[in-house]
């Protein structure tokens, strides 16, 4: 099972990255030119909120480059983030606790992890699309510590069709029915998810290998 955890972290990493990058993707070069264009009244008001998505857009790719070398103090480059997101327009805030949270979990601060996933996944002002992957991490990084219910509960709303990360909360869904020992259900679920043409492949694919393994 933790292998499998693992392979559903690295697939919801990899969307995230993908869809942080169609929304906060565009060349800083492209804003110093609004920056320049901007002048008085409402274009001077563009002109700030574009300066300031800049200058967090160079912080964040800085820290982010930190968090990659070699040898890295990742706990202090977590707080970097997190003093990044309170200075940050609210995309970047988002991403910020985003990076922050998975750093913290990676150097074994699970509790301060899971506050700062809740907390954008509370965040009326951050995207939907974060707020429900900080919800999927906080299922996945909670298997072990909270109740079933308290689980299926919060992956419940994200399970229905057309939700951005349906096929992801689908798979968690059968994975906290299968860590309950329900497991007929959770293998029906997994069968139904393996045969769904709309779910991306490697969810497909390992929904499939889970039902196999339950049904032998």
């Amino acid at each position: 099972m933790p292998d499998i955890f693992d392979e559903v972290e690295e697939d919801l990493r990899a969307e995230r990255a993908k869809q942080m990058w169609q929304r906060f993707g565009t060349p800083i070069a492209g804003l110093l030119v609004l920056v320049v264009a901007g002048v008085g009244g409402w274009q001077g008001w563009q002109w700030y909120q574009n300066r300031e998505r800049a200058t967090a857009s160079v912080a964040f790719m800085a820290d982010h480059r930190a968090a990659e070398a070699e040898g890295a103090d990742l706990a202090a480059i977590a707080g970097r983030f997190e003093s990044l997101a309170a200075n940050s327009p609210a995309g970047y805030r988002t991403i910020a606790l985003l990076r922050a949270a998975a750093l913290k979990a990676e150097t074994g601060d699970m509790p301060a992890a899971l506050t700062l996933y809740d907390r954008v996944a509370n965040d009326g002002e951050a995207d939907p699309i974060y707020r429900e992957y900080a919800t999927l991490m906080w299922v996945l990084r909670s298997m072990d510590t909270a109740e079933p219910s308290v689980l299926a509960a919060r992956i419940a709303p994200l399970t229905r069709p057309g939700q951005p990360w349906s096929a992801s909360a689908r798979e968690l869904s059968a994975l906290v029915a299968l860590k309950s020992g329900q497991r007929d259900e959770a293998r029906r679920a997994l069968e139904a998810l393996a045969a769904d043409v709309t779910a991306p492949r490697s969810i497909r694919d390992r929904a499939g290998r889970i039902a196999s393994g339950i049904a032998g």
